[in-house]
Formats: C-alpha cells, structure tokens, sequence
C-alpha cells in the first residue's frame, strides 16, 4: 500500500471511513509532501498541466458543475481511490467547489446529506460551500446514482 496523506497536514480532511482527501486552492503554491496519485480539479477553464493523474471538470467559480453526471461519476472515482491513494480536490480558491466537492465525498462516506457541508465546516474549512445552490447540490447528492 502507498504512504497516503499526513492526517495532521493542512487541508487533509479525514472522512468518518478513515478516508484521506487533501483540499487545496490552486492559486497557492502545491503543499510540501508527497504528490497526489489523483488531483480532481474544479474550474470554469483547464488546468495547468501536471505530472500525476487529473481529472478536469468544469465549475465555473461560485456556480455548480456543467456536467453533474461526469462530477458524480468523478467524485465516486475520488472516494473509491482515496481509500488507497492520495487524492487531492481543488478549486482556485480552496473552499467553494472544493467544499462542495469535499461535503459529496462526505455523502459518499455515509454522512447524512443533510449534515455534509456542517462535517466539512468543522473538519476541512469553516467557509467552506461558499453559495445556497452548492449547499443545495450537496443536499441532492445522491450517493447511490446520478445527482
């Protein structure tokens, strides 16, 4: 098994599985440590390149996801492969689309969609899912199917 991330690193968020997932702003500097194996990034234009795998997709800042089906499909990818790699999701900010992301990772984890986004509050970051609709898409997220 590969060494997955620092529990006690900044922006690892630990899902009650015991699931690692690193949130992140991609406008600072990539974190000291080992490189994900998985970066899921969530932004209104492609990412820079890097050298593990990624996965784009498109999330305008403050908005939702264009493609609910292909986040859905990513974000199960993210939590099956957390369980034994570093995955790391991203946004420019860190907190929004990051958040959101983190709070359906949460659902996917077997937290309660209603109490998802309070979860990521208190464990990733306290402002995280900035807006109404990405609290209310966290509370749609349907673990089981499409959202």
């Amino acid at each position: 098994m590969s060494v997955l991330w620092d529990p006690d690193a900044p922006g690892v968020l630990r899902l009650p599985s015991g699931r690692l997932v690193r949130g992140r702003a991609l406008r600072r500097p990539l974190p000291e440590g080992p490189l994900p194996h998985l970066g899921l990034y969530l932004l209104g234009h492609e990412p820079s390149p890097v050298s593990w795998q990624a996965r784009w997709l498109r999330w305008p800042d403050f908005r939702l996801p264009t493609d609910r089906l292909a986040t859905a499909a990513a974000l199960r990818e993210a939590w099956t492969r957390a369980a034994v790699e570093r995955v790391e999701v991203a946004c420019a900010g860190g907190r929004g689309r990051t958040g959101t992301a983190l709070a359906c990772l949460a659902v996917l984890d077997g937290v309660p969609t209603t109490e998802a986004v309070a979860y990521v509050r208190a464990h990733y970051a306290p402002h995280a899912v900035e807006t109404p609709w990405q609290r209310r898409f966290v509370r749609s997220f349907d673990p089981d199917g499409p959202t």
